[in-house]
């Protein structure tokens, strides 16, 4: 939510990232979320004429306990109502902007204008991360970043691009871009004949891509153990196990250095970013079911837990719901993004650890880590209730699935993705069918493969899902999924270059 100029300010911001403790950064954001919304409230047509609709004076507005009962704004009874324009800065477009659009997964396309300042921000999340390798190597060597995110009129590509270049240019960085898109054979390419010439090289994209370029790289005749490989993503929760096969498969030196997962969107660019602290809380959490039923809930889903900087956006969450508030050139106050998930300060989440004997500090110290501690705000994020399907009314999230499709020996023969829907027999009796891609050369699996998958999943999702172990014993095996192979990139499901539709309505 800064309001000055970039370049002036990026020192300044990167230190502090460091040096702040965690009071400082929660009063900064309730400081600028309140400077915002005054300044929304008189220079942005639309947002004057929602608040009036709700008889808010904007002179009333005056702590932050104020701010917090100003109603929400979000695409239907917000953007979707009011003209392009109106919804800008002093009601027009008469400035320098790049449009990009929503997926339109949820809904028509909605375009969003945003100016460099999100691409500034973004630069800085990109920067720690260079950062937090080079620290220990205390020397910058020539690293290439292949940026594997579609390059058309989505967000991830693009302003991935020209963060990365302002990120480089600011730090006098060796780093080489090439923008590839969701080309595997261009990225393949990449791989041979650029890679070789550079010490390190960064991967960035939508995490299941990501695994389809690491699942076939060998038998394209590249060896990514020798390619001191990074990964950067972005679009989609993912498991920690989905990290560690990835880590694995890549031969990654540091799954707490060598991997991030931002949080982001169009609507309002990067919002948060995993850190090496918060990989390492999110992994202890996953293997202590009451701290993490503590920290994010009694829920069947794994979320990504990011850090975020409050000086370029702030969150909150009511009823489960992520509540932002950014700056840009359609300025967000209070914004229901349509993500489901919590907020915590710094210390707040500390002392959760604390109650579970658990010093972050130690473990942070003994993961290698320690260095790249800062005292930054935490959000999390998991997946949304229109991404899931229903099964007699109960809901089945695609995670439940993914998660036994990475295990051993089934990721032999699968690359991981699915889809799964909702269907009816001939007597209209409700069955879940689940689509499953098959590796590339990949015609089949052996029959009794078949079998041990189909037990494995509906095993799972009793021990996840309470609701679907009770239908199950009602049931049995009318309750059990009905699994459907395709072969690799089938046009039905799994047609190449396009994000991976896990549930299809």
């Amino acid at each position: 939510m800064i309001f000055l100029k970039n370049t002036s300010k990026t020192k300044k911001i990167i230190n502090s990232i460091t040096k702040k403790k965690s009071d400082y950064w929660s009063l900064e954001q309730r400081k600028l979320s309140l400077r915002l919304f005054h300044l929304a409230s008189r220079y942005v047509p639309a947002y004057k004429k929602f608040l009036k609709s709700k008889k808010i004076n904007p002179s009333l507005i005056r702590s932050w306990r104020d701010f917090k009962k100003i109603p929400f704004i979000n695409k239907k009874n917000y953007l979707r109502r009011n003209l392009l324009n109106e919804l800008c800065w002093e009601g027009h477009l008469n400035k320098p902007l790049i449009f990009t659009s929503t997926s339109g997964s949820t809904g028509e396309p909605f375009y969003f204008p945003r100016n460099n300042q999100l691409d500034w921000q973004y630069s800085i999340i990109l920067e720690q991360f260079l950062k937090n390798y080079n620290n220990i190597k205390n020397s910058n060597f020539p690293v290439l970043v292949i940026v594997a995110f579609g390059m058309g009129v989505w967000i991830g590509g693009l302003i991935t691009y020209k963060a990365l270049e302002l990120a480089a240019y600011r730090l006098n960085f060796p780093l080489s871009i090439i923008t590839p898109g969701i080309n595997k054979q261009e990225i393949f390419k990449a791989l041979k004949n650029l890679a070789r010439f550079y010490r390190q090289v960064i991967l960035i994209g939508y995490p299941p891509f990501i695994k389809d370029v690491i699942d076939d790289a060998q038998a394209e005749g590249i060896d990514l153990k020798k390619l001191n490989l990074r990964l950067i993503f972005a679009a989609e929760t993912f498991s920690e196990d989905f990290r560690d096969y990835l880590v694995s498969k890549a031969g990654l030196k540091n799954r707490f250095l060598d991997t991030m997962n931002i949080y982001g969107t169009a609507d309002i660019g990067a919002m948060a970013f995993e850190t090496p602290l918060s990989i390492l809380i999110r992994s202890l959490a996953v293997k202590n079911k009451a701290l993490f039923n503590d920290i994010f809930g009694a829920i069947n889903k794994t979320p990504t837990l990011a850090q975020y900087n409050p000086l370029f956006i702030g969150f909150e969450s009511e009823n489960g719901d992520i509540i932002l508030t950014g700056n840009n050139v359609i300025p967000l106050i209070r914004y229901k993004v349509g993500d489901h998930g919590g907020a915590y300060s710094f210390s707040e989440l500390i002392e959760i650890l604390r109650r579970y004997d658990i010093d972050i500090f130690y473990e942070a110290k003994k993961a290698g880590i320690a260095y790249t501690l800062n005292e930054l705000p935490f959000v999390f994020v998991f997946e949304r209730d229109d991404f899931s399907t229903t099964l007699y009314g109960l809901q089945v999230y695609p995670e439940t699935i993914r998660e036994v499709l990475l295990e051993n020996p089934f990721n032999n023969y699968l690359t991981g993705k699915f889809t799964m829907l909702t269907k009816f027999d001939k007597k209209q009796n409700q069955y879940l069918e689940i689509n499953i891609e098959l590796k590339r050369s990949i015609e089949s699996i052996p029959y009794h493969l078949k079998n041990r998958l189909l037990k494995r999943l509906v095993q799972n999702l009793q021990e996840k899902n309470a609701e679907y172990r009770e239908l199950s014993n009602f049931l049995k095996e009318r309750a059990f999924p009905k699994i459907v192979f395709w072969p690799y990139e089938h046009p039905e499901f799994f047609k190449p270059g396009i994000k991976q539709k896990w549930v299809k309505k």
